[in-house]
Parts: C-alpha cells; structure tokens; sequence
C-alpha cells in the first residue's frame, strides 16, 4: 500500500487538546442556560426531591437570597414553578395579585433586577385534580382554561416576568396570552412557548418536585411522542400566534425534533432537558456507571448541535459553581 494512501485524514485534526478545541463546532456557556426552580409556600426550610439528588424546594422565605446566590454563580436566568397549599378546581390563586405566581416573581425581580424571569404558566400545581385547567365532566375544557391562562399571564407579568411560558397544551393559547397581555398594556412581555411538548414518561421526577395531584394522564392534550410532523406543525403554529420564542419538551430523546424545528422556524428555539433526564445522569452516576460532568456537557452539547440556542437544565447551578 502507498504510504500516501490515504490522502484524506480527518484524525490530523483530532491530534491534541489544542486541535479539537480549535475545531470544536458547538460550544455552550452559562448565557445558553436556563435554571427551572420550584419554590413552596408556607414552609421554613429546603425539602429536598429524592428522585432529583441536588435539587430541593425553594421556601418562598428564602427565594431572595437564592436568586441572588444565582446571580453571583452567573446563572442569567430561571423559570418559575410554584409549589402551592392553595388548591381549587380552577387554580384561582393563579390570578391573583397577591398569590403565589405574583409574590414568586416579584421576589426574583425586586431581588436582582437583571434576572430574566420565566414565569411557567399553567395550573397542574395549582388544581386540586393536578390537570392544567379547567375540568368539565372529566375533561379538560381548552377554551375555558386559554381564558385562565390570559388571567395568569397578566398577573405574571403585572408582577414582572419578562417573560410568561404557558405550558398548559390548550389549542391556542399563545394567541388568547398574546391578547391578554397586549390589551392590558403588556406589549412588551415575552412568550416562551412550550410549543411542542410531548407526554413523556420522562416527566416523572417533576411530579414529585411540583406536588402534582395528578390522576390519570395528559395524553389528550400534550403530543404523542411518536409524532414527528405533528411535532413541527405545532411549533409552527405557536409562531404564528405570536411566540416570540419556541421550545422542545424533553430534549434528549428528541434531538430529531428539535432539528426539524430549527429547520423550519428562525424563531429562536429553546429545549428542556427534563427532570426524568436529570435523574438518570444522577443515578449513573451514583452507581458508577458514568463520568456525570462529562455526560451532562456532552448530552447539553448534543442539544445545541441539534440546533437549540438555549436550554432549561437543572445541571445549570452545578455548571456554574465548577461541581461538574
């Protein structure tokens, strides 16, 4: 064989530290990341979520200080999830100026003003049922909730969420957020939209997390995950309603999605890696069985190369502080 074959030799730039670094074709950084967080009312202390090792509950009391130990970690944004003791059919105190959504955003505000707040606006922790609206004989009513959800956007925003992230799945509700927030003056709040996210088992972990009550399942209204053009339909239904941004719901299972949808829309394109994700990178990692640091970069780099420009992970605080 000719010591000249072969010609082409991709491995020439793969040679040392330096060369792959220099190549590299995907990088992230804290700028890309998104911190979700839980924070419960009425209680003293952190309650740590066993099936999310490192990830606790928030007591409203302490919400302050947190976001301010993220501000300095430089963590530039989080998304909101409250953990409420007052539960109705409805979710009522959702809409209330003085309710849990209001008082979890405007705490993160007041405390660093800098801090892109997220609202996630739905009501599975906020009904006594643990569906994301509102139920009629045992369904969830869609154009009854997108009226709910406008109420909540507005509170949300009215307490100074830059942005509010309807994670409900009703049909339409970018537009009824849209509309809410525009006609009472909120021209310039931001809609993240959920705009495809599917009814995952890897949700699991959140349900403990959020205290959901939950009985049954959301299949009638979240995305069968063996839908691909269904998928893409619906992000590119929430842009023309309005989203000023779209997100895929859970990521690393569906990497395909997210580069169908980054193909079809220049509406920046967001991916939650979700709690079920996290647990099993946490897990393997307890028993052994892989590097965490090296898995969480490399999974959260994997859903950049597949055209995420930002990402929601719970890994975001321990990529901050060096602990991986």
């Amino acid at each position: 064989m000719s010591s000249q074959f072969p010609y082409t030799r991709p491995r020439r730039l793969r040679g040392s530290e330096s060369l792959r670094s220099l190549f590299q074709e995907v990088e992230f950084s804290l700028d890309d990341l998104v911190l979700p967080i839980f924070v419960e009312e009425e209680i003293d202390d952190f309650v740590p979520i066993n099936s999310m090792p490192g990830v606790r509950r928030i007591p409203e009391s302490r919400l302050a200080s947190e976001i301010e130990r993220y501000a300095r970690a430089g963590i530039k944004s989080v998304m909101t999830f409250g953990v409420s003791h007052h539960l109705d059919d409805d979710g009522s105190d959702t809409w209330n100026d003085n309710g849990l959504v209001a008082r979890i955003n405007r705490i993160c505000k007041e405390a660093v003003p800098e801090m892109i707040v997220m609202s996630d606006t739905c009501f599975c922790e906020y009904t006594a049922h643990g569906h994301c609206g509102v139920l009629h004989d045992g369904k969830v009513d869609n154009d009854a909730t997108l009226v709910n959800l406008g109420r909540q956007a507005v509170v949300a925003a009215r307490a100074g969420a830059d942005f509010i992230a309807p994670s409900a799945a009703m049909d339409g509700q970018v537009q009824a957020i849209r509309a809410a927030l525009d006609g009472a003056g909120f021209h310039d709040t931001s809609i993240m939209a959920y705009s495809t996210k599917f009814a995952s088992s890897l949700y699991g972990p959140f349900r403990e997390a959020g205290g959901s009550a939950l009985k049954g399942d959301r299949k009638s209204y979240q995305m069968n995950p063996m839908n691909r053009r269904e998928a893409v339909r619906e992000s590119l239904l929430d842009e023309q309603e309005g989203a000023d941004a779209l997100m895929v719901k859970p990521a690393g299972a569906y990497l395909d999605i997210i580069r169908d949808i980054r193909e079809a829309s220049r509406l920046p394109l967001a991916a939650y890696q979700v709690s079920g994700e996290y647990a099993m990178i946490k897990f393997g990692a307890q028993a052994g069985a892989i590097d965490e640091g090296r898995v969480v970069r490399e999974s959260l780099g994997a859903i950049k190369r597949a055209g995420a420009d930002l990402i929601f992970t719970y890994f975001a605080m321990d990529l901050a502080l060096g602990g991986i």
